[in-house]
């Protein structure tokens, strides 16, 4: 069993780097991909540790990312890429690159406290130890609005306090979806496209995302995800096999932030990401590298 789609506490996941390996290696799992968001820290303090779980470890990463028309405005949702460097882990370059991205997170935390507090929200980023606004998520404001008493639940915090369309005026200033694609791809990485589900757009225009993101370099598509229906999960391998798109997958685990999504089988047990999915991944890098 594997699960390539896992977030640490470095991003919007509950649980360190370590304790995601052992609860990895508690699940039975070969393979863990950590793909925090717009970061490679929580991969790193795996790294080290990785060897003696058991667990073989893969650098991945989530991109958050705005899909751009011609013009260079926005085009339909955002999106999010995950990045996987199955063979080789990516170097300074590409870690340069992920720093503006990281001061747009650490910007809109800052706006996103400011209009909390003027909201009368008794909050202040003493109630985020070890976060700060570099490394808080919008999950971590929502369970810090629970456990103060401010709303009722996690879901709750989310629809009055930090939907989009509250948070319309503070979005982050992201990377297209192509250049993200680019970034990935020019760094000995595969490029997927995550969670497709979550696009909520008709199969027509997400094939039309899909097909000019192939022409952009894209690699592969996530087609096990917790969120998705069987249905959906089906139509995904059909435009992976018509595209020639690599398959990925995994439970999105967020730990205590998404406490219905256990790792390796996602919700319910909805998830089985194949073995060879990873294989099939590792082959494409390698042929790549050396085509002869």
């Amino acid at each position: 069993m594997i699960d390539l789609h896992t977030h640490t506490d470095f991003s919007d996941g509950t649980a360190r780097p370590a304790e995601l390996l052992h609860a990895a290696q508690r699940a039975g799992l070969t393979a863990l991909a950590i793909t925090d968001h717009d970061t490679l820290a929580g991969f790193d303090a795996a790294l080290p540790l990785a060897a003696g779980c058991g667990v073989e470890l893969v650098c991945g990463i989530e991109l958050s990312t705005h899909f751009m028309n011609g013009d260079g405005g926005p085009r339909g949702p955002s999106m999010h890429v995950l990045g996987y460097f199955p063979r080789e882990i990516p170097g300074e370059e590409f870690r340069s690159w992920l720093v503006p991205i990281a001061v747009t997170r650490r910007n809109r935390n800052l706006e996103l406290m400011e209009k909390l507090r003027k909201a009368n929200i008794d909050i202040s980023w003493e109630d985020f130890p070890q976060l700060g606004p570099e490394r808080a998520a919008r999950s971590h404001f929502a369970r810090v609005l629970v456990k103060k008493g401010h709303v009722p639940d996690l879901q709750s915090a989310f629809d009055l306090y930090l939907s989009d369309a509250v948070l319309a005026g503070i979005e982050r200033k992201l990377p297209s979806t192509l250049e993200a694609v680019d970034q990935v791809r020019r760094h000995g990485g595969i490029a997927s496209l995550a969670h497709p589900g979550r696009l909520r757009c008709r199969p027509s225009a997400l094939r039309s995302f899909v097909d000019e993101l192939i022409r952009g370099g894209l690699g592969a598509i996530e087609v096990y995800h917790s969120d998705h229906t069987p249905e959906e999960t089906a139509a995904f391998l059909q435009i992976a096999s018509e595209t020639g798109l690599l398959v990925t997958g995994g439970s999105d685990f967020h730990g205590e932030n998404k406490p219905g999504i256990r790792l390796g089988s996602g919700r319910n047990g909805n998830v089985h990401v194949p073995d060879d999915v990873l294989d099939n991944m590792k082959n494409h890098v390698t042929a790549r590298i050396d085509p002869g």
